[in-house]
Parts: structure tokens; sequence; C-alpha cells
């Protein structure tokens, strides 16, 4: 066989190799896509049932058992963190993203609920801060503000967090935004039914909540706010 053939024969099956393995790292990848999306569905419905389970345990349950609240609402928390990182990885307009977001939102507003009829039937006082951004721009300091409150809820356990897309095409979320009575404004928050915008920086932002909030951070926590 002549050199030049052999050459061009020996180049053409490295290409068909890179291509094979590059279209099987995609289809790899979108496995593990799927399985991811597949797996935050599977625990939103989870989640769902789990949250009308404690609706009705409210009825019967005595109110001491619950002075501090459900620990559902850190699992909420845990949850939207892998729906953040899935739609950063798929992008905000996936179909299948915004309809888990959809649901995780609904969830979010179960949630909320219950705390808010937890606070008014047992006599406690749950520190809630609603979280409202777009992706659809003009909101510059949003990623910021998300990390803050990131923050500030794995540092404070009684604190809880509610993030919510303002764009979201859920009717729903629509009347939660015209019942805090939400401006197209973001960031946007409603904190123990206080509403500000705008996000300047932690030591700022901390001031929006009650006093009483930061005495429940963990030893951890608070070294590490120490530390900054």
């Amino acid at each position: 066989m002549p050199l030049p053939v052999r050459n061009a024969l020996l180049a053409l099956a490295i290409t068909v190799v890179i291509a094979g393995t590059i279209v099987y790292a995609i289809n790899y990848l979108d496995r593990q896509r799927l399985a991811e999306l597949d797996s935050i569905q599977n625990q939103l419905a989870t989640d769902t049932l789990s949250i009308e389970t404690q609706f009705a345990l409210l009825e019967e349950a005595p109110c001491e058992d619950l002075s501090e609240g459900t620990a559902f609402s850190q699992e909420v928390g845990d949850l939207g963190d892998r729906l953040a990182r899935s739609e950063e990885r798929l992008g905000s307009d996936n179909a299948e993203v915004l309809q888990l977001k959809k649901q995780y939102t609904l969830l979010q507003i179960r949630d909320y609920l219950l705390t808010k009829r937890l606070a008014e039937s047992c006599d406690v006082e749950p520190v809630t801060a609603l979280y409202f951004y777009s992706n659809e721009g003009g909101c510059e300091d949003c990623d910021r503000a998300s990390y803050a409150l990131s923050y500030l809820r794995q540092t404070y356990p009684s604190l809880r967090v509610y993030s919510f897309d303002y764009d979201l095409d859920l009717g729903a979320l629509r009347t939660l935004v015209a019942v805090e009575k939400v401006k197209r404004e973001f960031p946007a928050f409603v904190i123990n039914g206080t509403r500000s915008y705008g996000f300047s920086d932690l030591e700022e932002f901390e001031k929006r909540f009650p006093k009483e909030l930061f005495k429940t951070a963990s030893s951890t926590a608070t070294t590490t706010k120490n530390a900054r």
C-alpha cells in the first residue's frame, strides 16, 4: 500500500476514533444530566408528599413539639441548590429545568404557608426571607444576594429562605407576588413581612433581619463569620 494512502487511512481512523469518543462523551454527559434531573424530580415528588403530610400532622401535633419548626426547610434549601446547579449547566430556558423549577416553586410556597400556620397556631416566631430575582436581565446584584442568603441560611439554622424567579410563568407565584406586593425591582426581599430592594454588602444586608436570628448561629458558623 502506498505510503500516502496508508497515512490517509491512518488519519481517517484517528478522526473516526476521536469523533466516536466525543459522541460517547456527549451522550454520557447527557445521561448524567438526565439522571440528575430525574433524581431532582423524584425528590420533589417525595418532598411534596412530605409537606402535605406535615400539614395534616399540624392539626394533631402539640405545639411544643413544633417550636423549632420543620426540619424539612433545610431539605428544601438543599434541593434548591441542586436545581440551581442543573439550571447553570442546562440553561434557564431548558424545558425540563423550567418544569422542575415550577414544581420546586410550589413546594417552597407550601412550606412557606406551613411556616406561617405554625407561627399563627403555636405562637412561634420563625424568621422568613422571600427572595425574588430575574433571569431576564436587570439584576446585577442577584448573584451576590443569592450567595449572601446561602451563607445566612447555613449559618443560622432557624432562618427560612425561599427563592423565586419573578418571571416564572406560574399562577401561584403571581398570586404570592401580588399578596406580598413585590415590585419588579431586583433583587427584592420580603423579610418577616417587610419588603426591601437592592443589595450592597453582607453587613448592610444582615441589618434587615431581626436581631434574634443571630443568636441561633452554630459555633462553627460563628467562627467562620468572625474570621471574615
